[in-house]
């Protein structure tokens, strides 16, 4: 599996002209409150609270409604219609492999990167990719199809302005025609029973990132560097998406600052997990950071490696985890 190459686009004489969009910005479920005050006729007999009051006010107010949209999340993330079999591949799919599913992954990151979508697309795109093959078998040659059919439905609800489904066929070189791609989506929305709404890793990872990390820091791009690489792996599928998130944010603080504890008081309160209950993920996120695991993979580590992203991939990380930043502080 390649994306177009520069050859071929030169040889056929084809110039892509892509359209110019103002910068794109997540926003928070729950903001604070604007600081512009609404117009309207004021009440002079009401009494101005202080602003300490207020303050207060305001923040216990943000706090608890953030509560309880993470509550929320994490309990659609446990919908057992919302996750895969962490064992399909044994149980269910026959004919092809982890390295195989790895390899579409990986593939799938590039081609995110050549249509410049959203993390959030790449995310939901491998969560309906397991949620299908967790329940219908599928060929080695109709793997990729699956692929570029999640990504176009994923585009569809995450993107301004989605790829349309020639795009889809051209990125895999007309291997798979219009009709092809779009009966391939219409079965993978009829499998999932067009549940395509659920928190990934990247969701949580953005809630937690709220309460700790200034934006565009080193620590928030290597925790998405980090979720990238879980998707590479095969076995994180038992774990949740705000395991992987919290584990990434753990060790991303630990990569950063190897000789602070990595797991403060307020993220285990943030996010529900003791340092303990992170160990299993974070460990296997530091193998795949060290090139322990999934080492020919390419696609997320160059991605990272850019100066856009602060070039978190060539950090250095120490061989271990200390086994005493996994006890109860």
């Amino acid at each position: 599996m390649e994306t177009r190459a520069a050859s071929k686009r030169k040889a056929n004489a084809m110039v892509l002209v892509q359209k110019q969009h103002p910068k794109r910005h997540r926003v928070s479920l729950v903001q604070n409150p604007p600081k512009e005050k609404l117009q309207g006729v004021k009440n002079p007999n009401a009494k101005k609270p202080s602003s300490t009051t207020h303050r207060s006010s305001s923040l216990h107010v943000d706090e608890s409604l953030f509560s309880h949209v993470y509550e929320y999340l994490h309990e659609m993330e446990m919908q057992k219609k919302r996750r895969p079999t962490v064992d399909y591949i044994e149980k269910v799919q026959k004919l092809f492999t982890p390295t195989m599913r790895a390899i579409l992954v990986d593939w799938l990151v590039e081609v995110g990167e050549e249509y410049k979508l959203l993390p959030d697309t790449l995310h939901l795109s491998v969560s309906y990719i397991d949620r299908f093959l967790s329940v219908n078998p599928v060929t080695k040659s109709r793997l990729q199809l699956l692929g570029v059919s999640s990504m176009l439905i994923a585009s569809k609800y995450e993107e301004i302005d989605p790829p349309c489904v020639n795009d889809f066929c051209s990125i895999t070189d007309y291997t798979y025609d219009k009709a092809e791609v779009v009966k391939m989506e219409a079965d993978i929305l009829q499998s999932l029973k067009f549940e395509m709404g659920n928190p990934t890793v990247n969701t949580f990872l953005r809630r937690f990132a709220d309460n700790e990390m200034t934006p565009n820091s080193q620590i928030e791009f290597l925790g998405r560097y980090l979720a990238e690489l879980s998707l590479l792996d095969y076995d994180c599928l038992r774990f949740l998406p705000s395991v992987v998130a919290a584990s990434a944010l753990f060790l991303s603080r630990f990569i950063i600052s190897p000789e602070v504890h990595p797991w403060t008081p307020s993220l285990s309160q943030c996010s529900g997990y003791k340092s303990a209950e992170l160990k299993e993920c974070v460990l296997t996120l530091h193998d795949l950071y060290l090139l322990r695991k999934a080492a020919s993979f390419k696609a997320v580590r160059d991605k990272y490696k850019q100066q856009k992203f602060k070039c978190v991939a060539n950090l250095p990380s120490p061989p271990y985890v200390p086994s005493c930043y996994f006890e109860d502080q």
